[in-house]
């Protein structure tokens, strides 16, 4: 299985949250609860995507 994709995907998600972390103050207030509602979403899958991998490793 080629994990490329899943990778990239993860670390995307991941910086994408950093990013909404550290710049909170600098992002307009209309949206601002949209995009970490994203972000959470994203993270989210992208856990489930480890975990998903993690289980089917040996397969």
């Amino acid at each position: 299985m080629d994990t490329t994709s899943t990778i990239i995907f993860i670390i995307a998600a991941f910086s994408l949250g950093g990013i909404i972390l550290m710049q909170r103050n600098n992002i307009p207030a209309s949206l601002r609860r949209g995009m970490a509602i994203a972000a959470i979403v994203f993270i989210a899958f992208a856990f489930f995507l480890v975990v998903y991998s993690l289980t089917t490793m040996g397969s």
